[in-house]
């Protein structure tokens, strides 16, 4: 699967492609690096979003994951920009409960291009995050948007 590694803000991220869609993005340095067209145009786009000059992201997505999990996903990603999003809200719109919900999120294989960063607990709190540095990681990706958690 090729993989490809590079520096952001919130540290080293490795994404990794299989049958021409992003499927995974990850902390951390792979043992190999393989450019491709599709994860240099994801790295791009990435670098653009830290940079503050992308608000959209238009890759091709392939997370692995059950079909609830899918449909979890695919209501975070269309979750806009600068946007937020409760667990209790969202859990009420595909009909299940906020802590299925949350668990399908700290599940998201592709973070920040599937913003599972953009939900927060009903209270206004962050909730948890599977980023490297996790909630601070949230944090700074809120604020990036726009937000001040």
């Amino acid at each position: 699967m090729p993989q490809l590694a590079f520096n952001s803000p919130v540290g080293p991220l490795t994404l990794s492609e299989e049958d021409g869609v992003i499927v995974s993005l990850d902390w951390g340095w792979p043992p190999d690096s393989e450019e491709t067209p599709l994860l240099l145009k994801a790295r791009d786009q990435l670098e653009e979003y830290f940079d503050g000059r992308r608000q959209a992201f238009d890759l091709p997505l392939g997370p692995f994951g059950t079909a609830f999990q899918k449909r979890v996903w695919q209501a975070l990603a269309a979750i806009p920009f600068g946007s937020i999003r409760t667990y209790g809200a969202l859990a009420a719109e595909l009909g299940t409960a906020a802590r299925a919900l949350g668990g399908a999120c700290g599940r998201n294989p592709i973070p920040i291009l599937i913003p599972c960063h953009r939900v927060l607990a009903t209270n206004g709190g962050l909730g948890g995050y599977s980023g490297m540095d996790g909630v601070e990681t949230k944090q700074f990706l809120l604020r990036l948007e726009g937000k001040t958690p």
